[in-house]
């Protein structure tokens, strides 16, 4: 759709998005003019106080936008660890590793701390990922690589920490592969814009 003007209000979706960013659920704003004005989602296993010192990482990312994070894995803490735990999956298939998420369970406290240990010294290294095959509806396999437990809480815990850096890049209309965000989001927003503003359509030139 090619518009031939500016669009003259405020996008409304018809449903707020679930789980979104308080600061961006709803959409609703003119003309986008740069990044969200609220804070980013701590993630949604965050307790109180939990975020304070990502908090501050977002601050500066949204004030400075020429700023460089060259020390950030100070954050990924056990706390973090033991949070990204919680968010797993707790009857996924285990890894290469053949540990499952009950397994793990079984000593959290030490075995996070041991994680976290060599985490924070360099010892840390991620394992392959196990190899499965899932059938297409067209009789073909699709490849998944399924990693072990303790890569998939590294992987959460630093995403969490990027998050805070990088969330206060997008736009608020930006929809792919963000937390508390789907589809349905992206397709609520392009509904309520089509409902709710004049939109023209034509061939170019």
């Amino acid at each position: 759709m090619n518009g031939h003007g500016q669009s003259d209000g405020p996008v409304v979706p018809a449903n707020l998005p679930n789980k979104a960013a308080a600061a961006e659920a709803g959409e609703e704003r003119g003309s986008a003019k740069g990044n969200a004005d609220g804070k980013t989602r701590p993630g949604r296993s965050a307790g109180p106080g939990v975020s304070s010192a990502l908090d501050r990482v977002r601050q500066v990312a949204r004030q400075d936008k020429e700023a460089r994070f060259t020390a950030l894995l100070h954050h990924v803490t056990v706390h973090r660890l033991m949070l990204a735990f919680d968010d797993l999956k707790k009857d996924a298939a285990p890894g290469a590793d053949g540990v499952t998420w009950r397994d793990y369970e079984q000593d959290l406290m030490e075995n996070l701390r041991g994680l976290h240990g060599r985490v924070q010294s360099g010892r840390y290294r991620a394992s392959p990922s196990r190899r499965v095959y899932i059938p297409k509806a067209d009789g073909r396999l699709r490849p998944l690589g399924i990693a072990a437990l303790e890569d998939k809480i590294v992987q959460r815990a630093v995403v969490e920490v990027l998050n805070a850096v990088y969330e206060e890049d997008f736009r608020g209309f930006s929809y792919g592969f963000r937390p508390g965000r789907k589809p349905h989001d992206a397709l609520d927003a392009l509904a309520a814009g089509i409902y709710r503003k004049r939109v023209n359509w034509g061939a170019p030139g």
